[in-house]
């Protein structure tokens, strides 16, 4: 027996999701990384430990303050609502700041290690010579950085594939809309339709075993030489 349509849609629902989720992240993520290796202010600790929260914070708490907050009543739900005429909660855009928060640290300490690992006097001989803030990043950061980017793209995005907790408390399980492929792998365990669930189960395994393996493979190659 194999896949349904709404499985197919769930699965895409999802890729959408976790490519959606780790293309903000990095735009977002990398200044914030960037800030935080750099910074010598005194409530850097405090930021990160906020950006590390995700890590040790239960799923389902941190969806169910989200929960609160996208309500129509809530702090960020009312002004949405009030923009766009429809609710936050329950809806892919819900779905997509609830994963980015969720997925913040698996982007974000990566790069951040990878920052800090820069040599600070290449980075000003550059400066010196005349090299602007963007070209130092593609000409420097990028490539010396480029195991960092990789890492941080890659736990991002399976990451939120992986997600249940927390897309269920805020998006629930609407077919087409919020319904993921965690929430769905779940109904049909709990419907006890075993054998689309090892469909969904095994390719995620057989995908989250693929996408790590490639990152520790190149992790394992020699490191990228810097622009010319």
């Amino acid at each position: 027996m194999g896949l349904t349509e709404q499985d197919l849609a769930a699965i895409g629902l999802t890729l959408k999701l976790a490519g959606t989720t780790t293309l903000m992240l990095m735009l977002l993520g990398t200044p914030l990384a960037w800030w935080l290796s750099h910074t010598r202010r005194r409530w850097k600790t405090v930021i990160e430990s906020l950006v590390a929260l995700p890590l040790v914070l239960p799923p389902t708490v941190l969806g169910f303050y989200l929960l609160l907050a996208f309500s129509p009543q809530g702090g960020l739900g009312a002004p949405w609502n009030a923009l766009t005429d429809s609710p936050l909660a329950f809806s892919f855009t819900g779905l997509l700041i609830g994963s980015m928060l969720y997925s913040l640290p698996f982007v974000v300490q990566p790069l951040q290690s990878g920052f800090e690992q820069l040599d600070e006097g290449l980075l000003q001989a550059a400066k010196t010579l005349g090299a602007g803030p963007l070209d130092r990043l593609r000409r420097l950061v990028i490539p010396l950085c480029k195991r960092s980017f990789l890492t941080a793209g890659i736990l991002g995005f399976t990451h939120t594939m992986g997600e249940f907790g927390v897309v269920l408390m805020i998006g629930g399980n609407i077919p087409g809309e919020t319904q993921v492929l965690s929430i769905i792998l779940y109904d049909h365990v709990e419907t006890l339709d075993y054998s689309r669930a090892h469909w969904l189960a095994g390719g995620m395994l057989a995908f989250s075993a693929a996408a790590l393996l490639a990152l520790y493979t190149a992790q394992r190659r020699k490191p990228a030489e810097v622009m010319p």
